[in-house]
């Protein structure tokens, strides 16, 4: 009997023991739903064959994403095989089982990975979870079961474009960091125009922009950027083999100011020509024609299935006319074959005319202006989009400059569509949630990077509560993971860069063949049209044509650049010193001396001070998300922060942005427009 229990004793600590040895859950973003651990490790490597189930074909090209992003983040040249499962290979199925839901996915990690979805969504947001697993862990995979879905079917990010332009490559960028997250849904808002205030109350002066190339309205598309119709094809077509739906917003009848700039007869008088004239029947011609190009025809703009027309923010002196605008334009982009949405709107513009709610969804971002209840009951379906907490508006000092990470952790979730108003858990039409970016604030030299910083922590945290919705870890565990991680495979729009010391580069620039000084080893310097000053210890820039190109692209936040520079007069003005694929830093020539300044995103920044030709000065140029300064001969120069542009005797401002990622791509410039002159120890401190 005492032998018994003895054995019993033993048996229940080894239980204990082997329990305790299985694999804790893997550390991603949004973390997964259900986790059975096991013992022991897959080993992921270049040999690794991914291999497609040979009944499901059209699952090749999205596990094709997935070898390429293997290949640039691990160099794993990994093959992609249509065939059934080998072994120590991933392997890639539908299933037609209920138990798996839209977009979720179950993968079982043993000898091999078997990967089961139910839709070609839920496969490729497994690959997502399986990159995240080998950022955080390395190449050994813990062994153990994944089922894992999302609690909500819209997890979603709004762009203002319109009063910023955004490359279409900041775009793909974009679809490749939400895909990562698991972010579905990516609206673009394609036209809006700035506050009237700041352009003397004219509205002919005030800036407006739509960025999409019109064929019917030639000349509407904004000439300081927009896309080709080809463009915007091709990257809603990205998002769909991204696993996210880009949705393009045309905003009417109010936010319209680039179409009554192209077409004046079609602005209210009345309420401002940022408004529609709603009982103009030319305002409906052109709405009609606006709309009709993009989504007719045999070869459609608006690939999608989606398609929002904004409706925000009409005069409320006008709800009967807004409400029978809204309902002919909700109806006129189903009757063209796409599912509508629109900002809410009702609540504020209450009225007596009957607005169509059917498979109509509402994006509910105000109290004042919506009712969520209300809207749910007549049958509208309810993205949550609050502003108080969701909307970030850039430097602008009212609403949010980067969103609260912490409070939406621990607070949030999709049903507190408002600050007075909570829909209870599992609500039907409550579909989700989305947040956006506001560029009210034209003009502000708010960079594409600078928008990228506030948005990329916001997409971490809530992608965890949209797909998650109830939180394990504690926050800071979470803001931890949140830091390390990265963008998106092949993304750095924050310019990181891997250093082993706070020293990033360290060149002496003074010879044939310069090494990097740094722990690093940077070494891959490429030169063209290079010579040595053995005098001063130096390399010479001898013509316009001369550039040294570095292994880095750039470096973000926070930074300080130190190089020696000794200018000819022979420079050229507007020669570049160091250029980049975001910026370039250049000299201005005036008065028989020069300037430094530095260019992004169309605005061009210089500070004060001026320095003489044929002279050694030691420079240096520090950044962070609020400035630039300029170092000279070991002490600050100048601080480019704080400026702001002022109307009615300062009670409407807006806050300058005189930021710089720094471009280390090219000393000199790639383009013939290098400076000429001497350059020599050249040091990147990450700060």
């Amino acid at each position: 009997m005492k032998l018994q229990k003895i054995l019993l004793i033993f048996s229940l600590l080894v239980a204990i023991s082997l329990k305790a040895q299985t694999n804790s859950a893997p550390q991603v973003i949004p973390s997964i739903q259900q986790w059975e651990g096991k013992t022991g490790y897959f080993t992921f490597s270049e040999n690794t064959p991914l291999v497609v189930d040979k009944n499901f074909p059209q699952l090749e090209s999205y596990i094709s994403v997935f070898s390429n992003d293997l290949q640039s983040l691990y160099n794993f040249k990994a093959a992609v095989t249509l065939a059934q499962a080998k072994s120590q290979s991933v392997f890639f199925t539908l299933s037609s089982e209920t138990a798996i839901p839209e977009e979720g996915y179950r993968i079982n990690i043993d000898e091999n990975i078997i990967i089961t979805a139910s839709s070609t969504k839920g496969i490729f947001w497994a690959t997502r979870t399986l990159l995240q697993m080998l950022e955080n862990g390395g190449n050994r995979i813990p062994k153990g079961i994944i089922n894992d879905f999302p609690m909500y079917s819209h997890r979603g990010f709004m762009l203002d474009v319109g009063r910023k332009f955004f490359t279409i490559d900041y775009l793909r960028d974009y679809i490749k960091i939400l895909s990562y997250y698991k972010i579905n849904e990516f609206q673009i808002h394609l036209n809006d125009n700035g506050f009237k205030v700041f352009y003397n109350d004219d509205w002919d002066k005030t800036y407006s922009a739509f960025r999409l190339q019109s064929d019917v309205f030639p000349g509407l598309a904004a000439k300081d950027g927009h896309y080709t119709k080809d463009e915007f094809r091709d990257l809603q077509k990205m998002g769909m083999l991204y696993g996210v739906n880009v949705i393009p917003e045309i905003d009417v009848p109010a936010h319209s100011l680039a179409f009554t700039h192209y077409k004046p007869e079609i602005g209210s008088d009345k309420y401002g020509k940022d408004h529609l004239d709603l009982y103009h029947p030319e305002t409906y011609k052109f709405v009609d024609a606006l709309y009709a190009e993009y989504l007719s025809g045999e070869n459609p703009v608006f690939v999608g299935a989606d398609v929002h027309i904004g409706t925000d923010e009409y005069d409320k002196g006008e709800s009967e006319k807004y409400r029978e605008f809204t309902d002919r334009y909700l109806k006129y982009i189903q009757k063209l074959g796409k599912n509508v949405r629109m900002w809410g709107g009702l609540r504020w513009l209450k009225g007596e005319t009957p607005v169509h709610s059917e498979n109509v969804v509402v994006n509910a971002w105000s109290y004042d202006w919506v009712d969520p209840e209300l809207s749910l009951k007549e049958g509208y379906k309810l993205i949550s989009t609050c502003d108080t907490w969701l909307y970030i508006v850039p430097a602008a000092g009212y609403y949010r400059d980067f969103l609260d990470e912490k409070w939406l952790y621990e607070e949030w979730t999709p049903e507190k569509v408002n600050r007075k108003e909570t829909l209870p858990e599992g609500t039907k039409g409550l579909l989700g949630g989305m947040f956006a970016v506001w560029n009210d604030h034209c003009g502000n030299g708010i960079s594409q990077q600078d928008v990228h910083i506030r948005t990329l922590p916001a997409v971490k945290v809530l992608s965890e509560k949209m797909w998650k919705r109830n939180t394990s870890a504690n926050f800071d565990t979470f803001k931890k993971l949140s830091d390390r991680m990265g963008e998106a495979p092949q993304v750095n729009l924050s310019g990181k860069v891997t250093s082993k010391t706070n020293l990033v580069m360290h060149y002496a620039l003074n010879s044939k063949k310069e090494k990097d000084l740094s722990e690093n080893g940077y070494n891959e310097l490429q030169r063209n049209k290079i010579g040595i000053s053995k005098k001063d210890n130096s390399l010479v820039f001898k013509s316009e044509e001369s550039f040294i190109k570095t292994p880095i692209l750039e470096i973000g936040y926070d930074y300080r650049v130190d190089f020696n520079l000794f200018l000819n007069p022979e420079t050229i003005d507007d020669a570049i010193l160091f250029e980049g694929r975001d910026s370039k830093v250049i000299i201005k020539k005036e008065d028989n001396q020069f300037q430094i300044g530095f260019s992004r995103d169309g605005y061009t920044y210089y500070f004060a001070e001026k320095f003489d030709f044929e002279k050694w000065y030691e420079l240096g140029i520090s950044g962070d998300y609020k400035g630039t300064s300029l170092y000279v001969n070991g002490k600050q120069s100048e601080r480019l922060e704080g400026k702001t542009h002022s109307t009615n005797n300062g009670k409407n401002k807006i806050y300058i942005q005189q930021t710089l990622v720094f471009p280390l791509q090219y000393i000199g410039s790639s383009n013939q427009k290098s400076f000429q002159g001497k350059i020599k120890n050249l040091k990147v401190i990450k700060l």
